[in-house]
């Protein structure tokens, strides 16, 4: 039995919208992050904790329901304390990925990470179907074995998978399967995780290449500062996505990011060959056959509105 009832209907298309926004944010936050080579990726992490947390710092204070859900957190976690545990596993996931996000573009490695978001969608399914027993439409069904083609013959092309790929598409589950589980997929959950994260932060930025003391001077403040600002209107729009749709569309409709990632990762000089249409090509494919069957679910609410 389902510890908490799936997103409503009415909810799907304003999912659908805020992902797609998301996904666009990410990928020029992943941009910025490639172009800032001088900068060291635990910096710049440091820079994307504390603005986040100060982006949503200004944002929930003027959001009703995230007053209430903070409220009912509180009182959740005063009753109930071992609720931390599975609080700082998740605050300790998505501040891997936050790090590994910033590391990658600058470490040739942007090409891993895209693969590991293309990876993500098949492996929210599964957790969707084992955890949420979330249902499949027959368009998302297709989109699926469309999307595993293209996955199979990247995985088989490139002898295996790299360690960012399989912490990416293994990590997030995990994350996204905690929040929905013990009721923390809400903005003060994620406020809260960042807070846990906020020391760390801190500790790179005062030790990192541009901090007080080191000489390193100013250049590119205002990129990094921008990645954490965009970084927390990004995960604002994902987490509202995330808590409004099922799982499993959720898991599908991350094919968008990582299609953008891959624009970003040959601007950013790594290359693709001929061969890469075999395995974009089908999740491509598979990206039409979602937003049909989006199409469909969203005619009875906008019939209803």
């Amino acid at each position: 039995m389902n510890s908490v009832p799936p997103p409503a209907h009415a909810h799907s298309g304003r999912g659908v919208a805020v992902m797609l926004i998301g996904a666009v944010l990410f990928a020029v936050i992943f941009l910025i992050a490639g172009l800032l080579p001088a900068w060291g990726p635990e910096e710049i992490f440091g820079w994307r904790v504390v603005l986040t947390l100060l982006t949503l710092a200004c944002i929930l204070p003027f959001m009703p329901a995230a007053r209430r859900e903070s409220r009912s957190l509180l009182l959740r976690v005063r009753r109930r304390p071992s609720l931390l545990l599975p609080g700082v596993l998740a605050a300790g996931i998505v501040g891997v990925q936050l790090w590994l996000f910033m590391w990658a573009p600058v470490n040739n490695m942007a090409l891993a990470v895209s693969f590991g978001y293309f990876l993500l969608p098949l492996t929210m399914v599964l957790a969707g179907r084992i955890f949420f027993a979330d249902k499949l439409s027959p368009l998302r069904k297709w989109a699926v074995a469309a999307a595993a083609v293209g996955v199979a013959h990247q995985a088989f092309s490139a002898g295996g998978l790299d360690w960012p790929t399989l912490l990416v598409c293994l990590g997030y589950p995990v994350y996204f399967v905690l929040r929905r589980r013990f009721r923390f997929d809400n903005l003060p959950a994620f406020a809260a995780e960042l807070l846990f994260l906020l020391p760390a932060g801190v500790f790179f930025i005062l030790t990192g290449p541009h901090g007080p003391g080191s000489g390193g001077g100013t250049d590119g403040i205002w990129a990094a500062w921008s990645i954490g600002i965009l970084g927390g209107v990004a995960m604002v729009l994902y987490l509202l996505a995330s808590k409004w749709l099922p799982l499993s569309l959720f898991g599908l409709l991350g094919y968008v990011e990582p299609v953008l990632l891959v624009g970003v990762s040959v601007i950013l000089g790594e290359a693709l060959g001929w061969s890469a249409l075999f395995t974009y090509g089908p999740i491509l494919l598979a990206l039409l056959f979602l937003s049909i069957d989006g199409r469909r679910g969203a005619r009875p609410s906008l019939a209803g509105a």
